[in-house]
């Protein structure tokens, strides 16, 4: 039997995590939850994600540094990125760093699943 892909959810909204957490586990997913990248970063799972989904703007640091910070050191986990206040300018940046999803918030949950579901597409042996 296979394991379930391991994804991340950073958000400093509590209730954004709770909700996130309970959507993406009813898709069978194994699913850790973080208050800010620094947490994420210091933990066990940093390296068992399949999929970080994270919101742009959060103390300590953005989710648009932390996803350049892991790309600095090789480590290329796909992104989904949620937003309350989208930005154009940041979107941007985003994809160009390899961004899988920018979703608005309130989310639309077909739009979130759609994005897990094509990060974790992998490509037939």
């Amino acid at each position: 039997m296979t394991k379930a892909p391991t994804i991340a959810i950073i958000d400093d909204d509590e209730t954004i995590r709770t909700g996130l957490h309970y959507l993406v586990t009813s898709l069978g997913y194994d699913v850790y939850t973080f208050g800010s990248a620094p947490d994420f970063l210091q933990s066990e799972q940093l390296h068992a994600a399949s999929c970080v989904i994270s919101d742009v703007r959060m103390p300590f640091m953005s989710g648009i540094q932390l996803q350049a910070h892991l790309r600095s050191t090789g480590y290329k986990v796909p992104f989904i990125f949620i937003t309350a206040i989208p930005e154009e300018s940041i979107r941007r940046q985003a994809f160009n760093d390899g961004a899988i999803g920018f979703l608005n918030k309130p989310l639309d949950d077909e739009a979130l699943i759609a994005c897990l579901q094509k990060a974790l597409r992998r490509p037939s042996v």
